[in-house]
């Protein structure tokens, strides 16, 4: 089979041939470069008039010339997200094409094609995939059909995030690689200097899997201003996103249990970034993936390709419906591509017909290495937050203190808010170490059911009205104990739902705000929808539960946080 690719969600103009015999790919593009400033849609979509045809004829006339006038066995089209106007340009382009070879018309979700070239490269079954492009930040898992969102930006993409500041220091578009270029040259500098590069304090904003980049845009922007020396913003400003992100990614192979990575969008070219993953990686016994340059930058190669995986399971779209989704989320798209195991094969499916994983493989977060020591009855947990290779020093110390003292006290302070938790015996900062009573028998993302999720929400609800955020209540900082009784109701009664505790404070914060109470409800449903086969009923159970204890305007915010993902 051989397909004919279009890209043109937002900047590159390209046009790429598929022969999925040879797995050979031929690409044609031709990038929007504005004069200044980032990208804009007026101008993009004339780029894109004027430029689709000319790639899409280079392709086509090489196709005939080795293959013959039937050369062409589909035609496959960037259908979303992007920029409306560029998207209808490459729509109108495919669909004419398609219908004058009287061959069969693809829509491919863009986001999904990054993460498909690298699976398709690696070879890897059911990897997470790390999207880092312009517009877009976001994990993809691959769970019951479908690409799940694992965790995302709740603002800027990581490439516009970077752009923000480089349009506010002047520098044309894209800002990237010369940011990149200018924290080189600063850490080279420092280096021979004999000091080390030095990091500014910037914003790191990580909720689970989610995360934030306005902040720190804004802080460099700000930095700027005062006249720092522009590299060395460029050098913090990639030590903070990138970890952040490397950060996140590793969350997702915790709580998936997966080890495979593979990375994609324009930012994955950045040297650093790619070498915090592999970085983390190696460290986790993970396997790490990042294609060749020319497939992570906007290019029709990955769409002929995916084109091709759609077209040979029949997942073709007829020409009358085939509209362009500028706001086409990942987790939409019906995967009839392929089958086999959840990227959550190392969870719980959950809901009716489950399968629990065994409870010890439960012990390997993403931030410590936690020992089970004592005997039954007084079993204490040792948990350290072990170094990050891949963070700047100053940043990981910082970091790893600034969790364990929130853990402890926020373990704490919950326990006297009536939400069970355990005890804390011992805090060696030094060492970033914690000794804590063991609780539950198992996490919550082995044996998910409706009768712990409401229980957590009824948790999460006390916690709150105590003006305490968790900050990462996933189903794998939540422990179950089956039978048992655990904490109380806000009358001082005993709860009768499965022993449920709270643990793993470390991002935890005094709030009183809606919105960051609505932002842990997100975080929790996030992790359910991620892994569990049927997660409509914990979900439904959860809120029932926050909603008998919590404010309902909480759950109220909750819809709007849960619209903003970019990606929506």
């Amino acid at each position: 089979m051989r397909v004919l690719g279009i890209e043109g969600t937002a900047w590159c103009a390209s046009a790429a041939l598929y022969d999925a015999e040879t797995d050979s790919v031929l690409i044609e593009s031709d990038p929007y470069e504005p004069d200044s400033g980032g990208i804009h849609p007026r101008e993009a979509a004339e780029h894109m008039s004027e430029a689709i045809p000319a790639v899409v004829d280079r392709v086509l006339t090489a196709a005939e010339d080795e293959h013959g006038p039937d050369a062409i066995d589909a035609v496959a089209f960037s259908r979303g997200p992007g920029l409306g106007p560029c998207l209808r340009i490459v729509g109108t382009a495919a669909r004419s094409l398609a219908g004058t070879l009287d061959v069969p018309l693809v829509g491919v979700n863009h986001m999904v094609a990054h993460l498909e070239i690298g699976r398709h490269q690696s070879g890897f079954d059911n990897p997470v995939c790390l999207n880092a492009s312009g517009a877009n930040a976001h994990l993809l898992g691959y769970h019951d059909g479908r690409y799940r969102v694992l965790g995302e930006t709740m603002d800027a993409g990581v490439g516009n995030a970077i752009d923000k500041f480089t349009r506010h220091v002047g520098w044309s578009h894209p800002g990237g690689p010369k940011v990149e270029a200018a924290a080189a040259e600063y850490a080279s500098e420092a280096d021979e200097d004999g000091g080390g590069a030095e990091l500014l304090d910037m914003p790191y904003v990580v909720k689970g899997m989610d995360f934030s980049f306005s902040g720190i845009s804004s802080a460099a922007n700000d930095a700027a201003d005062d006249g720092v020396p522009v590299e060395e913003i460029c050098f913090s400003l990639q030590e903070h996103v990138f970890a952040m992100l490397t950060e996140v990614s590793e969350r997702a192979l915790s709580l998936t249990g997966a080890d495979e990575l593979v990375l994609g969008g324009g930012v994955a070219q950045n040297d650093r970034l790619r070498e915090m993953l592999a970085a983390m990686c190696e460290a986790r016994g993970a396997d790490f993936h990042a294609p060749e340059p020319r497939f992570l930058r906007d290019n029709a190669g990955m769409i002929a390709v995916l084109g091709a995986k759609m077209a040979a399971a029949g997942d073709t779209v007829p020409i009358a419906e085939s509209a362009v989704d500028p706001n086409f989320r990942p987790d939409r798209v019906p995967v009839t591509w392929r089958d086999g195991e959840s990227v959550a094969r190392g969870g719980a499916t959950g809901g009716a017909g489950g399968t629990a994983r065994d409870p010890e493989a439960d012990r390997r977060g993403a931030e410590a290495t936690v020992t089970v020591t004592g005997t039954e009855g007084d079993r204490r947990v040792i948990k350290r937050r072990v170094e990050k290779s891949y963070r700047h020093p100053e940043l990981d110390r910082a970091l790893r203190r600034d969790r364990t003292v929130a853990e402890a006290r926020l373990t704490r302070e919950a326990r006297r808010a009536g939400v069970p938790t355990p005890l804390v015996y011992d805090v060696d900062l030094a060492t970033a170490t914690l000794t804590l009573q063991y609780v539950g028998e198992r996490d919550l993302a082995t044996a998910l059911d409706e009768r712990a999720t409401e229980a957590v929400g009824r948790h999460l609800a006390r916690l709150h009205g105590a003006g305490i955020v968790h900050g990462d209540p996933t189903t794998r900082n939540v422990r179950v104990s089956p039978d048992s009784v655990a904490g109380q109701t806000a009358n001082g009664e005993p709860d009768t739902a499965p022993g449920t505790y709270l643990i793993d404070f470390g991002l935890g914060y005094h709030t009183g705000h809606v919105e960051d109470h609505a932002m842990d409800l997100h975080v929790f449903e996030g992790s359910i929808r991620a892994t569990a086969s049927d997660p409509d009923p914990l979900i439904a159970a959860f809120e029932a539960g926050y909603e008998a204890v919590g404010e309902g305007e909480v759950l109220e915010r909750l819809r709007d946080v849960a619209d903003r993902g970019r990606y929506r």
